[in-house]
């Protein structure tokens, strides 16, 4: 997924998430944890913090994921129109070894920072270089700020392309069939090699 397509799902998310925590249908779903309300917020600084498990991700339909263990802390800044939102992602997910197929524990730890524009205009957000922090676009009648997505967004991105245990971690069995499979598999491809060039 690109950087455009995952800023797209976030608007899209954040629009649909405020839509209902305003109707008051998120009774017992999770992603609740992540509904900041922007009507009324004063101007100071808060703290939100949650806990993201395996549950958080099965919401998402995210089969990848076979545990987590990661601790949320939001820290939102309001000053006027403007409200800032930072990040601590710190903890820990489980994913399937690409070479061995058993649970690989892998770190998350992200820190992204956040400035929250207000605009009726459809926008895909944008990045502040001079700040490092990036631009959330949200309609200005949204009440709610739905950090579920982004929470998510960040923590599968933390996870490398190539998943694999370090060498000699993997499992040995799995190991010792992969070994014995290559070879044959090799030596069966160089000879359709071999026969398709003899027919040239």
């Amino acid at each position: 997924m690109t950087v455009k397509e995952i800023r797209t799902k976030r608007l899209d998310n954040r629009i649909f998430f405020a839509i209902f925590a305003s109707l008051n249908l998120f009774s017992g779903d999770m992603k609740e944890d992540f509904i900041i309300p922007l009507n009324g917020l004063q101007a100071h600084q808060s703290g939100h913090s949650a806990h993201v498990g395996k549950e958080f991700f099965e919401e998402f339909e995210n089969d990848q994921i076979l545990d987590a263990d990661v601790k949320v802390n939001a820290t939102v800044e309001k000053s006027g129109k403007y409200v800032g939102i930072d990040l601590d992602l710190e903890g820990t997910v489980t994913v399937p070894c690409d070479r061995c197929l058993e649970p690989l524990t892998l770190p998350v730890d992200e820190h992204p920072c956040f400035s929250v524009k207000f605009s009726d205009t459809a926008s895909e957000g944008d990045y502040d270089e001079s700040s490092g922090r990036e631009i959330l676009v949200l309609p200005e009648s949204d009440a709610f700020l739905d950090l579920g997505q982004i929470v998510y967004d960040y923590v599968c991105l933390s996870v490398p392309i190539v998943k694999t245990h370090p060498e000699g971690e993997c499992n040995p069995e799995t190991v010792k069939y992969l070994c014995r499979e290559s070879p044959s598999a090799a030596s069966g491809a160089f000879s359709s090699l071999q026969e398709l060039l003899k027919k040239k």
